[in-house]
C-alpha cells in the first residue's frame, strides 16, 4: 500500500469531501497546511488519543506543514461534543501545565522537530465584538441544539450555556485563520471541523478536507475510561503496558494492531491471515505488546516485560486444564461481586482487603479499585493472593 493511500484508510472513520479529493490534494505536490488541535484539559495521554497523533506524524514525514495548536483560549470554554454536560472551567495556568505534560507525552508518537506548535489565544483573542458576530452570521444555532448530546441536555432540563455555541465558531476561526488544508480529529469533532469548512469555503472559497479517525476501544471493549481501567496509558511503565495489552480481547487485536502500532499494513494483513487460520492469539498478543512496548518505551524495555509477564504469570499459574471453572452468563460485573460468587473471597470486606493490598489480577493484570465495572470474558483468569484461580466461562 502506497503512502497516501494508507494515509486516507488507516484507521480513518470518514473523509469530507470525499476520499478522492483529499487524495488528489495529496498527491498535488503541494506542501499543504494541516493541523491537530488540543484542548489541553487533562494531564495523561492513553493511545486512544494517540490515534491523530500517530496521523499527524505521518503528514508531517511527507513534508507537509503540520500545526500542533494547543487550544489555551478555547479550553476556556470547553468543548462538550463527547460530553453530557458543560466542562469546568480552567485557568491560564493550569492549561498550560497541562499542555507541558501533554507535550512530554506526545513526544513519544510526534517528533516536533517537524511540528508547529501555537497557542490559539494568539489570535483569538485579538477578535473585537463585532468580529465575532461576523464570524456567527455564516451558522445556524438550529445546527447546534440539533446535536445528538446538547439535544439530549435540553431534553432533561440540563442547562446548556450560550458560550457553548460560540466554540464550534472559535474552533473554524482557527482553521480559517491557519488557511488549513487538512483538519485532523475524531468523529465527535466532524460538528467543529465542519465549522472550519464553511468559512474557507464563506470567507475564502478555499475547498478543505477533514479527515475523522477512528476510536481505539480499551481492553474490555468499552470506552477507554480510567474508571473502568480499561485504558492503555502512554505513562504506564514497560511492565505495566505490556501486561494490560495482554488482557485484551482478542476480537481488537487487529484493531490494536493498526490504531495503535506503526506495523505495516501488510504485516496486519498477515496477523489476519494468522488470526483465521485458528493461531493462539495468546501468541499474537505477545507480539502485539512487544511493539507497543517498544514504540512507546524501547526494544529493551520490551524484552524485559515480556521476560517478567511470562515468569509472573505464565510460568507461576497452573496448567489451565487444572484451574476450575467458573460458568456464568454475565459478562459485566462489579469485582467485589464477582469474587464472591466465584467463591474467591469469604466476603465483600475481604475483597476489599485483598484489593487494597493488591492481590487480585486478571490475566496477570492487579485489579486496583474494588469499584470497578469489569466486562470478563470466557478463558480470563482470575487469580486472588498467590494460589487462588478461577477460569471464567460465559455461557
Amino acid at each position: 500500500m502506497d503512502t497516501i493511500e494508507e494515509i486516507v484508510t488507516r484507521g480513518v472513520e470518514n473523509i469530507i469531501p470525499n476520499k478522492e479529493t483529499l487524495k488528489k490534494i495529496l498527491a498535488s505536490g503541494k506542501k499543504l497546511n494541516v493541523y491537530l488541535g488540543i484542548d489541553p484539559t487533562a494531564t495523561n495521554i492513553h493511545v486512544g488519543h494517540a490515534v491523530p497523533l500517530r496521523k499527524l506524524q505521518a503528514l508531517a514525514e511527507l513534508g507537509h506543514h503540520v500545526t500542533f495548536l494547543i487550544g489555551d483560549f478555547t479550553a476556556l470554554i470547553g468543548d462538550t461534543s463527547d460530553k453530557d454536560g458543560e466542562r469546568p472551567v480552567l485557568t491560564t495556568e493550569q492549561i498550560e501545565d497541562n499542555f507541558q505534560t501533554y507535550k512530554k507525552q506526545a513526544s513519544k508518537i510526534l517528533d516536533f522537530s517537524k511540528v508547529t506548535v501555537v497557542h490559539n489565544s494568539e489570535w483569538l483573542k485579538k477578535l473585537t465584538f463585532i468580529d465575532i458576530v461576523k464570524l456567527t452570521q455564516h451558522f445556524s444555532a438550529g445546527e447546534f441544539v440539533g446535536r445528538e448530546l446538547i439535544k439530549k441536555r435540553l431534553q432533561e432540563g440540563k442547562k446548556v450555556g450560550l458560550h457553548e455555541l460560540l466554540y464550534p465558531v472559535m474552533q473554524g476561526y482557527d482553521s480559517y485563520f491557519m488557511n488549513t488544508d487538512i483538519q485532523l480529529g475524531g468523529t465527535d469533532q466532524t460538528f467543529n471541523m465542519q465549522a472550519g469548512r464553511t468559512l474557507q469555503k464563506d470567507m475564502r472559497n478555499k475547498e478543505s478536507c477533514i479527515i475523522a479517525n477512528g476510536f481505539l476501544e480499551g481492553t474490555d471493549g468499552r470506552k477507554m475510561s480510567k474508571s473502568w481501567n480499561n485504558a492503555i496509558w502512554l505513562t504506564d511503565k514497560p511492565e505495566d503496558m505490556f501486561g494490560k495489552v495482554m488482557s485484551l480481547k482478542d476480537e481488537l487485536i487487529e484493531q490494536y494492531f493498526l490504531l495503535a502500532t506503526n506495523t505495516s499494513m501488510e504485516d496486519i494483513e498477515n496477523i489476519k491471515k494468522r488470526l483465521k487460520s485458528g493461531e493462539n492469539p495468546m501468541v499474537i498478543k505477545k507480539e502485539l505488546a512487544s511493539i507497543m512496548v517498544s514504540e512507546l518505551h524501547s526494544k529493551k524495555d520490551a524484552d524485559a516485560a515480556k521476560v517478567s509477564f511470562e515468569s509472573k504469570f505464565q510460568k507461576k499459574a497452573p496448567l489451565a486444564a487444572d484451574i476450575p471453572e467458573f460458568k456464568t452468563k454475565e459478562t459485566k460485573w462489579k469485582l467485589i461481586d464477582l469474587l464472591v460468587e466465584t467463591g474467591m473471597v469469604t466476603s465483600k470486606s475481604e475483597g476489599r482487603r485483598l484489593i487494597g493490598n493488591d492481590a487480585i489480577e486478571i490475566n496477570g493484570i492487579g485489579i486496583k479499585f474494588q469499584t470497578s465495572d469489569i466486562t470478563i470474558k470466557s478463558h480470563d483468569i482470575i487469580k486472588v493472593g498467590k494460589k487462588k484461580f478461577i477460569k471464567i466461562k460465559i455461557i
